[in-house]
């Protein structure tokens, strides 16, 4: 149950980490509206592990099929089916955890729930599951004209960017770690690399800015926009925490502070509120920021209890990332494309 994302535009997706495939099924998308797939398959590659040393090693393709809902490089306006092969599984590395409880993994809790779980790197708790995300997110930047939606790292660990380090969206994809400076970049990179070295791992911050957003996307009460997104980056593994705006920091303000004043052109003076005031979008830029913990699992040592309410010495195996949040950047793009076209829908369908 609940492995559908959206409301006119609905993603439900399927498979596990170690499976044949993963895959998923779109619902809602216009007809006749232009796809380009290379596009996608670009969405797909920047996800992908194996980009460097600071990622998990497993070398996944990440080719993904189309199979129903395009035609003649348009879509029919019917559900667009896909599917991504799983080609590089190892699931060996995951025998002798098939009866350990892993510290901070969804092991114990979907093994209560269900009575039965999959080891296999992690099975549909994987954040291999995020790979369909990509292709939907792909897919719906089609639809709201000219929006631009740009996510980066902002912190790793305790290495943020400041307010005086120059942000400069073109360096994003020239580095690593995705941060857009190239002087923090190579900091985040080193430490994450240090953190790899010593088998642990670290958490960190993406934040988002999108552009062009109509004014209007949103409903007041129960579909707020910044709920929305709200849920879509909690659904993202990892995600501990998200703030829109000042964020947790107009705690601290006072209203005439935080208060973004009108001007003539319907712009406001500073952008506290994140471009949302009341649910709604307001035509600011949307801003936010997303909170990931460190990797749960560790190449070192640690307690744990087994199935059987042992304590157990071990220590993980396998390919793993010491820090998820320079591949979780597109992935935070992808689920704002779906949350922002699936709003503009609903807000067509209320103009109709």
């Amino acid at each position: 149950m609940f492995n559908s994302f959206g409301n006119l535009l609905k993603l439900t997706t399927f498979g596990e980490s170690h499976g044949e495939a993963i895959g998923g099924i779109l619902d809602g998308m216009p007809a006749n509206i232009e796809i380009d797939s290379s596009k996608i398959q670009t969405a797909l590659d920047r996800r992908r592990p194996g980009q460097s040393y600071i990622t998990s090693a497993r070398n996944e393709p990440d080719k993904v099929k189309l199979l129903s809902g395009i035609y003649e490089g348009k879509t029919t306006g019917h559900s667009i089916g896909f599917l991504i092969p799983n080609e590089d599984k190892k699931s060996k590395d995951y025998d002798e955890l098939s009866q350990i409880f892993r510290p901070s993994h969804a092991d114990f809790t979907y093994f209560k729930k269900y009575g039965v779980r999959d080891p296999k790197g992690g099975g549909r708790a994987s954040a291999r599951e995020t790979a369909n995300w990509l292709v939907a997110g792909a897919l719906a930047q089609n639809i709201i004209p000219n929006i631009e939606i740009t996510a980066f790292v902002s912190q790793v660990g305790n290495i943020k960017l400041t307010e005086t380090d120059v942000i400069d969206f073109e360096e994003i994809e020239k580095n690593p770690v995705r941060c857009p400076n190239p002087l923090r970049a190579r900091e985040m990179e080193n430490f994450i690399a240090q953190i790899k070295d010593e088998g642990d791992t670290v958490g960190g911050i993406i934040s988002c800015v999108a552009k062009n957003v109509p004014v209007g996307l949103g409903e007041p009460v129960f579909h707020k926009l910044h709920a929305q997104l709200g849920q879509a980056m909690l659904s993202i593994n990892a995600v501990k925490g998200v703030s829109f705006g000042a964020g947790f920091d107009a705690a601290a303000m006072r209203g005439s502070e935080y208060n973004d004043i009108f001007n003539l052109d319907q712009t406001t003076k500073t952008n506290h509120s994140g471009g949302i005031q009341g649910g709604i979008s307001n035509g600011m830029d949307i801003t936010f920021q997303v909170a990931f913990k460190p990797v749960s699992t560790l190449m070192k040592s640690q307690e744990s209890i087994t199935h059987s309410n042992e304590f157990v010495q071990y220590t993980a195996t396998g390919r793993h990332d010491p820090c998820v949040v320079p591949r979780a950047v597109p992935i935070v793009e992808a689920m704002t494309q779906l949350v922002l076209a699936d709003m503009y829908l609903m807000a067509e369908r209320r103009t109709l």
